[in-house]
């Protein structure tokens, strides 16, 4: 049977051994370790692995997950023939989730054709990207959709609702870099500031003031967190009771195309981590 073993994206593996409990507590005169991975023979004269002389396997900045194997040759007495053990493992490449928040905001607009809403629309984005941009975040907008809404007791007004995503920027391959990994950190500095900004539109107003044409409508401001995963990765608690909630390498039989979190089935795919099928 194989052993599943979970390794952090871009990180080291743990020692991996070549040997099983039994034969760890047994002497054995004259052991020969042979690793192969997804990539063929493994040996220490690749940068990225190291076999240690006992058989040990340590893998660096883990990228390849599949099926490696162990074949260990060995006698436990001179005048005994060898003996040999294949123990298989499969190794899998996992990552943190990776988030962005989506926001939704109301506010009260100029009539539903009039230029002035995509002049603000467009002004507005522009003050949420430049509070966040020193965090090395961005928000986008998904869209904004221009209403006719029937007030209690009142007549018609017009309302936008708009809905963003703020998001932390990742290196080119969008996988986790040394530098970047503090991304959660920015994420959750950028939320904060983003929340801060609605609070002051709603406390710097003067109930005297006349209000303008388009402005926020209190109260309306609605966070949530939405948790993703790489593409070639998802998260599947009952395939990986061991590591529920990472974003794990998508086996053979399924891919993930996008940033969603789930590996989708797909017969013909037959590596780990496809983002085709």
């Amino acid at each position: 049977f194989s052993v599943k073993v979970y390794v952090k994206l871009n990180h080291n593996s743990p020692h991996i051994l070549c040997l099983t409990d039994r034969l760890r507590n047994l002497e054995l005169i004259d052991p020969e370790f042979h690793w192969k991975g997804p990539g063929g023979a493994l040996s220490s004269e690749n940068s990225s692995v190291e076999v240690s002389p006992t058989g040990t396997l340590i893998l660096s900045n883990f990228r390849l997950s599949g099926v490696y194997t162990c074949s260990i040759f060995y006698k436990l007495a001179v005048m005994q023939p060898d003996k040999n053990l294949l123990i298989k493992y499969v190794i899998y490449a996992y990552s943190d989730p990776n988030a962005y928040y989506e926001f939704t905001a109301q506010y009260h607009a100029a009539p539903c054709n009039s230029y002035h809403n995509a002049y603000f629309e467009k002004t507005l984005v522009q003050i949420l990207n430049k509070l966040v941009d020193e965090l090395s975040c961005e928000v986008a907008l998904i869209k904004a959709e221009c209403h006719h809404v029937k007030m209690q007791r009142g007549g018609l007004q017009s309302e936008i609702f708009f809905t963003f995503s703020v998001d932390s920027l990742h290196g080119e391959d969008g996988l986790c870099q040394e530098s970047a990994c503090d991304a959660p950190h920015r994420l959750n500095k950028a939320k904060h500031l983003i929340e801060r900004f609605f609070k002051q539109v709603e406390t710097g107003r003067q109930s005297s003031e006349q209000l303008p044409e388009i402005y926020y409508i209190e109260g309306t401001l609605q966070m949530v967190r939405v948790d993703r995963c790489y593409p070639g990765y998802g998260i599947d608690a009952l395939l990986h009771p061991d590591c529920p909630e990472c974003c794990v390498a998508c086996s053979p039989g399924s891919y993930n195309p996008s940033n969603g979190i789930h590996c989708l089935q797909c017969d013909t795919s037959l590596i780990y981590g496809a983002t085709k099928c």
